[in-house]
């Protein structure tokens, strides 16, 4: 078995990948056995930091979004940016608290609970990012109450759950116990980021009763950093935009 065959089979495939130019370039510093071995341990660390990362970020179903570095602060009419910069910083999680973004459609708040879900990832924590809709719809497809349960510990067990979209739907008595159950396993258990459309008064009208949406909320809230976004749509601030430069450019 070849030098570099043992090296795989210990686990160590990126210095086995890399070995003859560890090789050479040991010989060419002179480096003594303990430098060669700390050379080898600092490269395998770095190697399985970076592949964790980027099995965590797939794990996430993040996708692509923009960085928050392009988020126009000036934009909305009511923004509170210390309460969303220090949820940028990840520090709810280690008390299990939540994240609640309220916002019209249009505002950014999916940029944003997708940049704190990032940090989290980089950070070296589990997380998930799903629709309500998407959740839900995966929840009742369940066939029996076992597959059940082991989709609710799927949505349990990260160390951050981000259910975006919450209030874009009416919610039947199903996935609202459906909704509920996955909130209380998590309650101050584990962080939740949640996005919103509509003000918690409003949430009756999505909900089969009030009673339901009153449990939802108090557990979401108990322990929650809630804040609200107001102002006018990005998008249309930009459809506009193109509108008026596309007449520009006929006029012209």
């Amino acid at each position: 078995m070849t030098l570099a065959e043992q090296l795989r089979t210990m686990g160590l495939h990126h210095a086995a990948a890399q070995l003859d130019d560890l090789l050479a370039l040991a010989a060419k510093k002179r480096w003594s056995p303990t430098q060669v071995l700390e050379h080898v341990a600092a490269l395998e660390i770095e190697d399985r930091a970076k592949k964790s990362l980027e099995n965590r970020l797939t794990r996430s179903h993040l996708g692509r979004f923009k960085p928050i570095a392009d988020y126009d602060w000036t934009w909305p009419k009511v923004i509170e940016r210390d309460v969303i910069e220090s949820a940028l910083r990840i520090e709810f999680l280690d008390g299990a608290r939540n994240v609640i973004l309220v916002a019209p459609n249009g505002l950014g708040k999916t940029m944003i609970a997708k940049n704190i879900a990032h940090q989290a990832v980089v950070a070296g924590h589990s997380v998930l990012f799903v629709t309500a809709a998407q959740m839900l719809l995966d929840l009742c497809a369940q066939e029996s109450a076992r597959s059940l349960d082991r989709r609710l510990r799927h949505y349990a067990r990260p160390r951050l759950l981000c259910i975006d979209e919450v209030g874009y739907l009416s919610y039947d008595n199903r996935n609202a116990d459906l909704l509920f159950e996955v909130i209380s396993r998590r309650y101050e258990l584990k962080s939740l980021v949640l996005t919103t459309n509509l003000a918690f008064s409003e949430w009756p009208t999505i909900f089969p009763s009030a009673t339901s949406a009153t449990a939802l909320i108090d557990r979401l809230i108990h322990h929650a950093d809630v804040t609200a976004i107001e102002g006018d749509s990005y998008r249309r601030r930009e459809a506009e935009a193109t509108a008026k430069s596309r007449r520009r450019g006929k006029a012209a």
